[in-house]
Formats: structure tokens, sequence, C-alpha cells
């Protein structure tokens, strides 16, 4: 949906590793698979269609053949970043989630309370957040733009996942960098991305032409 240079590519490869989600690659992986077979119950690796405890996290302790299948993100293998990331995902998931929590805990006189807090506090949460995409999102809200599948737009869902929560607008334009696509929609990641376009660092940021999101809202109304 957009291209950024290597600074910011590093910076969110980095921070996506401490989020403990698996790498970039894997991770992309499974979004295509699910964006390509939603609601799916053998398909989609986190499919609603097996109940919300299995999107939720119920998913997470079950490994199947198709997780370790990599064919369906060619042109990230080709990414040099991508790739380093993955190979060294382990390491610096370890360095940020361990090993800065106690540099700072050492520095400040308490370790403990950095690896409950900045470590053991901050997984768990960022974790539950995140699969509520992949639970909420697909039972709670409306459906502006498609009727298609189980996604929904949840402008409360958005408050805790920078913007993540119109899920139904990212499934029906995919393409689009943007999760919500009115100016009142609370989308903290489309207005990163856009600053760091003001700045030179993102480049061809992919908008769906308005005329056709609205006619889209239209047919879906009527």
């Amino acid at each position: 949906s957009f291209q950024a240079n290597r600074i910011v590519r590093l910076l969110a490869l980095i921070s996506g590793a401490s989020a403990l989600q698996n790498s970039a690659l894997t991770w992309s992986s499974d979004h295509r698979r699910h964006h390509r077979n939603v609601d799916h119950e053998t398909e989609d690796p986190y499919s609603i269609s097996k109940g919300f405890l299995w999107a939720h996290i119920g998913w997470v302790f079950f490994n199947t053949d198709k997780d370790n299948q990599l064919n369906n993100v060619p042109d990230l293998i080709k990414d040099p970043l991508v790739m380093w990331q993955h190979r060294n995902y382990k390491t610096i998931a370890a360095l940020t989630n361990l090993g800065f929590p106690v540099l700072f805990g050492l520095v400040f006189g308490n370790i403990w309370e950095m690896l409950l807090f900045a470590c053991l506090a901050k997984v768990v949460v960022s974790h539950h957040f995140t699969f509520c995409i992949n639970s909420l999102a697909h039972v709670w809200g409306s459906q502006p733009w498609s009727s298609a599948n189980s996604s929904k737009d949840n402008w409360f869902v958005s408050l805790f996942t920078f913007g993540e929560g119109y899920h139904n607008y990212h499934h029906s334009f995919e393409a689009d960098y943007r999760n919500g696509p009115l100016w009142y929609n609370y989308d903290p990641s489309k207005w990163l991305i856009w600053a760091l376009s003001k700045l030179g660092w993102a480049t061809d940021l992919r908008r769906i032409p308005v005329e056709r999101i609205f006619r889209r809202r239209y047919q879906e109304r009527k």
C-alpha cells in the first residue's frame, strides 16, 4: 500500500519482532492467506467460522503444514531487510523484550518492575489488542463497505489498535494504506504514514478513489 525508505523499514521490522508475533515474513504469509481465504474453515489460519476463541487466540497453539509454507510471499523473500529479520527474529525479540528492560532496570534500580511491565505486561496487552482484530473485528461492528465476509468496522476497537478496527474497509479495499478512509476516523497508522510521506520517507501511498469507495457504500446500502 506504500513504499518506505530503509530507516522506516528497519524500525518497523525491529518493532515488529519486539511484539513477539513471529517474523514479518511468516506474519505476512499468514495475513495473505487470511485475506485470500477469509472465513474459510481450513484455509483461513484464524477463521472466525471456527469460533471466537479460535480466532482470538486458539489458532496460535496449533501448527499446520501450511504455516511453514512461504510460497505466497516471494516478493518479501527478495527483500534483504525482511530476510535479515526473519533469520534473526528470536535474537531481536530477546534483546528488545529482555535486554532493554534489564538495562533500564539496572539504570533506575528496578529490574523486576521493568521485566514485569516493559516485558511481560507489554507483550500480553499488545497480543490481545492484536488478536481483537481477528476476533472482535469479525463479529462486532458495521459493514458499510461490504457484506461479502465477516469483517466489521468498529471504531471502539480502533482506539486500542491504531486504526485497525476499521476492518471492513481493510478487507474491502486491502491495497489502501488507510484503515479508516474518512477524515474523522481514528486511524493513527494512516496519519503516521501520511506524515512520513511529507518528510519524503514514504512514497507511492495508494488510496482508493473516493468515487469508487462511495459507490460501493451506496450499493451496499441499496
